[in-house]
């Protein structure tokens, strides 16, 4: 399934290079996209197949992912975390998945998972309200995974949980303006004292500590891995990909400068250019190789259905977190180097570096977080975080 749905991606991606102008003045995607997207099986990759997905490897969706953002970094992050949540609805009770699937298997999901909602228990759930900034891709949406706070009878929170939304209760208002990603319309949504019952709320904690009710249901390996491996490196493949783009148009400018040079007898090597690809091109490759060793890893270990290792969680994280930061030291090496035309508004090589900066930003991708998570574990203290 993963080698047809990466063929026809590389099939979409020249349209969607030649539309990623025009999506990031916009600040949309075009639902012709999204279509496209679809029909190659982008996002149900991770789908159960119970309800019609591939269950695929997950590092296979993260090379379709850095493929999609190397034409364009909104339209791939977009894809990024639409993609996602497929695997995530997985985790929640089969009731909940019926209810998300049941109409048609390409229901497509978006989120906004900081704990920004009031969750007060009702008889048999929740009322939820709320307002969450960030959700990118939510006007493709059919459903909302939204982060919020139980509060108890004084109260007080005392539990931290992610329900599922219909968009019959939510209201999407346009708010997104950014200096980077900015066709994802990455808009916020508003609940107002809507019931969520109980199977479409799951607790975090249950969550990170992999007894997430969906197992029971979706017995692979996919469903086995962790949260905060599996959608922090989705966050993580977007950014690469964006890096990975600016290197290929980087290089292609490069060349067409030396032979039209040559054309003309001028030529005059650059070596700064040739240091920066250099030095580009090895931190692209090592934020590939790492994120992926890492997933390759712990998916070994969920297919033998053995216990995954504190220390190869964090040391995915830690190396989450560096891939992207890696990321961004090639963007801005390529950026540095590319001459004054890259810094013209619009340009490939200028969108790709706000881009990945914007990207890099996200939760998911707060290096010190990580970084001082792998250092606790390494020191033999405590380590307890939803991202993990």
């Amino acid at each position: 399934m993963s080698n047809d749905v990466l063929e026809a991606v590389r099939g979409l991606l020249p349209g969607i290079a030649e539309r990623a102008r025009s999506v990031d003045e916009k600040g949309r995607i075009p639902a012709e996209t999204i279509r496209e997207l679809t029909a190659a099986g982008v996002f149900r990759m991770l789908q159960p197949a119970r309800y019609g997905g591939a269950e695929d490897d997950p590092v296979a969706f993260y090379q379709v992912v850095r493929e999609i953002s190397g034409a364009c970094g909104s339209t791939g992050w977009v894809a990024a975390v639409l993609g996602v949540h497929s695997w995530h609805v997985g985790l929640f009770p089969d009731a909940a998945q019926r209810e998300v699937w049941g109409p048609g298997p390409d229901n497509l999901l978006a989120s906004s998972y900081a704990p920004i909602g009031r969750l007060t228990p009702a008889d048999g759930g929740f009322e939820v309200s709320g307002r969450w900034a960030f959700s990118s891709g939510c006007e493709f949406a059919s459903w909302a995974l939204l982060g919020g706070l139980v509060v108890g009878a004084e109260g007080r929170p005392v539990d931290f949980m992610t329900v599922l939304v219909p968009r019959r209760d939510y209201e999407i208002r346009e708010e997104w303006d950014s200096m980077g990603l900015r066709g994802t319309a990455s808009d916020d949504i508003v609940v107002e004292r809507a019931f969520v019952p109980t199977h479409r709320a799951m607790r975090n904690y249950d969550q990170a500590q992999l007894r997430a009710p969906g197992r029971k249901v979706n017995t692979g390996p996919l469903y086995r891995l962790p949260f905060g491996t599996v959608f922090t490196t989705t966050v993580a493949a977007s950014v690469i990909g964006m890096a990975a783009g600016c290197y290929a148009s980087y290089v292609s400018a490069m060349r067409d400068r030396i032979r039209l040079s040559l054309g003309g007898g001028r030529f005059v090597e650059d070596g700064f250019a040739q240091v920066a690809v250099a030095r580009a091109a090895s931190e692209i490759d090592a934020a590939v190789l790492q994120t992926e060793h890492n997933v390759r890893e712990i998916h070994t270990y969920a297919a033998r259905n053995r216990e995954i290792p504190l220390e190869l969680r964090l040391r995915a994280r830690r190396d989450q977190v560096r891939g992207t930061e890696r990321a961004i030291e090639a963007i801005d090496i390529l950026f540095k180097t590319a001459g004054g035309n890259s810094l013209r508004r619009g340009h490939v090589i200028e969108r790709a570096w706000r881009d990945a900066h914007a990207g890099s930003v996200h939760v998911a991708n707060d290096v010190e977080r990580a970084l001082a998570m792998y250092g606790r574990g390494e020191f033999g203290l405590t380590v307890e975080d939803n991202l993990l």
